[in-house]
């Protein structure tokens, strides 16, 4: 497992289940990657249309990293709009990184960015300021 901060999975106030710090991140800190397997986009964004949930990041114009059939702790970040984390795409590798110092216990988002759902999935971040929708 590809993860430089221990992460708990547990349920989330977000959505369905979400990553929690086991410790205290320290900011600008890589938290840990992505796992799963190197998919075409033609192939991620089928699998997208006939799936409510994915865990699905575009990589490049030609391939996708599905991360939908691993239980990876770093698969379960939910977005926020006012994230603690971010993902950073680097030759085919997704990783996740402390955009500031993050609390032991503190749930890890990441804002998502563009996603499949084309802004139609309300984001229910909850924080203030949130955009509302994915």
């Amino acid at each position: 497992m590809k993860i430089n901060f221990a992460v708990e999975v547990k349920p989330s106030k977000i959505d369905g289940k979400g990553a929690f710090a086991l410790t205290k991140i320290p900011a600008r800190k890589k938290i840990g990657e992505l796992e799963g397997e190197i998919i075409t986009i033609q192939e991620g964004r089928a699998l997208a249309e006939k799936n409510k949930r994915v865990a699905l990041v575009e990589l490049d114009y030609e391939f996708a990293l599905n991360a939908f059939y691993t239980e990876a702790p770093m698969k379960y970040i939910n977005h926020s709009c006012k994230p603690n984390s971010y993902m950073r795409v680097f030759k085919h590798h997704v990783e996740f990184y402390a955009l500031r110092d993050i609390k032991k216990g503190e749930e890890l988002t990441c804002n998502y960015g563009e996603t499949h759902h084309d802004g139609k999935l309300k984001c229910q971040c909850g924080v203030k300021g949130c955009k509302g929708f994915l």
